[in-house]
């Protein structure tokens, strides 16, 4: 279990980095060239987001549906996915953020009172409404700042994130398999111990600095500061989804991922580092 959770998370971690690069070189923010970028940045990143949190989408719902709630998956899924891309729409129709964020809101808002009407009536219009603006909300919202990352601050950036809190993920869950004795939560995840938490930060700190140094992204101290803040940040992220599976009392989202669950199981640290290393980033570099 120890072995195949690790393979599988660095063998998804280098897949989204080979994506992300991949997106750089076709839109020249990967190349060395000054003055090579595109006029539009993140095609291929924003895809990806779009995907996954469309699917994440539907494994809330499975969650909720574990508790008598129902996301209303229509209106729910195409504001998620509208939410999580609003960093890149801009720059095609030159829409201000803010204005078009806030467009969005309403129509999930509108579009979910809509399907509540038509399939339930005014039966739990509170619950399901509420639930729906919930995973509009945490999977949308979260995961627009990874668009974000990509769009404004640069493709290395998004890439450091990403690796720094996914390789504390692999840390924390090794450290804890081999040393884990204390319990930090134990009535959320009995299973994350104080050792698997220094274990999440050894590794993020490393990473921190290969990505720092290799890319030139920060100074060296900030990239120690940065890996020790996402290491806990990641954890939180983790424990926030463990808070709803433990309410839903379901192990995990879903079977879609060998060795983790399912894809909500994979995105919930990204998902809550994503706000705070957009704010990182743009108060450092």
């Amino acid at each position: 279990m120890l072995k195949h959770r690790i393979f599988s998370g660095i063998l998804m971690t280098l897949v989204f980095g080979g994506l992300v690069i991949l997106d750089g070189w076709l839109d020249g923010s990967a190349t060395a060239a000054a003055g090579d970028d595109r006029a539009m940045q993140g095609t291929v990143l924003t895809v990806l987001v779009a995907v996954v949190v469309a699917l994440a989408t539907v494994e809330f719902a499975g969650l909720a549906a574990a508790k008598g709630l129902h996301v209303l998956l229509g209106p729910s899924v195409t504001g998620v996915v509208l939410l999580s891309t609003a960093w890149y729409w801009p720059q095609w129709f030159g829409v201000p953020l803010h204005a078009y964020v806030l467009y969005v809101l309403v129509f999930a808002l509108l579009a979910s009172v809509g399907a509540q009407y038509r399939r339930y009536g005014t039966d739990g219009v509170l619950a399901n409404c509420g639930v729906s603006g919930l995973a509009v909300l945490y999977l949308g919202l979260l995961a627009a700042f990874v668009v974000g990352i990509r769009v404004e601050l640069g493709l290395w950036e998004a890439l450091m994130l990403m690796f720094v809190v996914k390789f504390s993920d692999i840390g924390a869950f090794t450290f804890g398999k081999l040393f884990g004795r204390h319990k930090f939560s134990p009535r959320v995840s009995p299973g994350k111990t104080w050792e698997g938490l220094a274990g999440a930060m050894i590794v993020a700190v490393g990473t921190s600095l290969a990505f720092a140094v290799a890319f030139d992204i920060m100074a060296w101290p900030w990239a120690l500061v940065f890996g020790g803040c996402f290491a806990v940040i990641g954890q939180l992220g983790d424990l926030t989804e463990s808070m709803m599976k433990r309410d839903a009392q379901q192990k995990d989202s879903a079977n879609r991922v060998p060795g983790f669950g399912g894809i909500l199981d994979v995105i919930d640290s990204p998902l809550v580092a994503a706000p705070f290393g957009y704010l990182f980033f743009r108060l450092v570099i």
